[in-house]
């Protein structure tokens, strides 16, 4: 994951290389006289990591013009706190600011994606963000099995 701009830059600049270095290789292939079948299967691993570089630049790009997507069960809490900070603007070092933290703590804890953040911590976060999360349970299709256990007062 692109965590600020920096990354965006290095990751824009490394995909342009890498365009043109899948150019002129599959252009020294065919080169070669190998089948379109021979080419494609040399090139298909490069070209995987280009459309993985690719699609990590897209996602920043959609996460810096504000789009989120949806959290789920709170899986993913702190990728959505990184693309949160992103989406709005915040440097990790603004963040650090105003979470009253050295920015290597914001550097570290988006590397490792807010690993075992405590709610307190996440709620601290999004609070500075000014952020509200906002939770809904929603009831099972069908009961979950098991042995029923009494209400209280029956």
């Amino acid at each position: 994951m692109i965590r600020n701009e920096n990354e965006y830059q290095e990751a824009v600049r490394r995909l342009r290389e890498e365009q043109e270095r899948l150019a002129e290789h599959r252009k020294r292939l065919e080169e070669m006289d190998l089948s379109a079948d021979e080419v494609n299967r040399v090139i298909d691993p490069l070209r995987s990591f280009h459309e993985q570089l690719r699609e990590e630049v897209e996602s920043y790009e959609r996460l810096k013009r504000g789009e989120l997507g949806e959290l789920q069960n709170l899986h993913g809490l702190g990728t959505m706190l990184v693309a949160l900070r992103i989406a709005l603007g915040l440097t990790q070092r603004e963040l650090a600011e105003r979470l009253g933290v050295h920015e290597s703590q914001v550097s570290r804890d988006e590397r490792n994606e807010y690993h075992a953040i405590t709610v307190d911590r996440a709620s601290r976060i999004l609070d500075v963000l000014g952020v509200e999360l906002r939770s809904v349970f929603e009831q099972p299709i069908i009961p979950l099995q098991g042995p029923r256990r009494a209400a209280v007062g029956e």
